[in-house]
């Protein structure tokens, strides 16, 4: 499979936590020194897809805990965070008003503090019927560019192609969160190319690398890296203790794919996303 190329700012789960990580990346985590003193230099980074602000889904419980979130974010590299609060109905019933007003809400507490990320806000799509409508109706929230980050459930719809043509027609480009943690992709990661075709980008979940989601998520994300498919990489942050792994997982992506592609997924690739350069 090869890629195929084509918010509002301010300043400022049920996953598996990093602490309970298999034995194989607790291995990793002994054996590999972190680029500590190369990475505080390497800034500029951009994270796409963080759940920084508090009280709204399955990310950060309190203000102060978002807040810790983004510090040790922007201590890891990210000079830009953007927040993504689920919209999945019958889950999180978070609409784009309930967003933008705990969005809001967070200020205060942003204002009060130094040493910030640069903020902006979107959401995480569940893109079912509902999601999807509102999206073509310009009730989501899209990233700044008017790219729009989509999730699926266990598996891809059948019609999820079309669904992606309808939003290329409405000016909104897809860009599909964790592809590597659908077992399809897993099987083979060319079910993927007719999401490509419909101008589909791939957001990569650094994480997936120390096999925070099981080991057939990293092995679909190292060979998605190796057939240069992603477009970008996130921290997929919901809590403060989830940038301990965000930082190791940044380092084996350096090891994995060299400075230059590992800047291109942590800044050129994501900012484009964000402002709209990439189509």
């Amino acid at each position: 499979m090869i890629r195929i190329s084509s918010p509002t700012e301010v300043r400022g789960s049920t996953k598996k936590s990093v602490g309970s990580m298999t034995a194989e990346t607790d291995l990793l985590r002994r054996t590999h020194t972190p680029r500590m003193v190369k990475r505080a230099i390497v800034r500029g980074f951009v994270d796409l897809h963080c759940h920084w602000i508090a009280g709204i889904d399955d990310g950060a419980r309190t203000p102060e805990e978002g807040l810790l979130m983004l510090h040790r974010l922007h201590e890891a590299g990210f000079s830009e965070v953007v927040a993504t609060p689920h919209m999945r109905p019958g889950m999180f019933d978070n609409d784009k008003a309930s967003i933008e007003r705990s969005f809001a809400a967070m200020q205060p507490t942003l204002s009060a503090s130094v040493a910030l990320p640069l903020v902006h806000l979107a959401s995480e799509h569940f893109f079912d019927d509902v999601v999807f409508g509102r999206l073509i109706r310009g009730e989501g929230l899209p990233y700044t560019g008017k790219a729009v980050l989509v999730e699926f459930g266990k598996a891809f719809p059948a019609r999820a192609q079309h669904r992606f043509f309808d939003l290329r027609r409405a000016g909104l480009v897809p860009v599909l969160a964790h592809p590597e943690r659908y077992e399809s992709v897993w099987r083979d990661d060319g079910c993927l190319d007719p999401l490509l075709d419909a101008g589909a980008h791939l957001l990569l979940d650094v994480c997936a690398l120390i096999g925070k989601y099981g080991r057939l998520p990293q092995r679909a994300a190292e060979k998605l890296l190796e057939e240069d498919a992603y477009e970008a990489a996130c921290s997929d942050a919901h809590k403060p203790d989830d940038v301990d792994g965000v930082a190791l997982a940044i380092d084996r992506l350096w090891s994995l794919v060299g400075s230059a592609e590992a800047h291109r997924l942590l800044a050129d690739g994501p900012r484009s996303i964000l402002h709209g350069s990439l189509q």
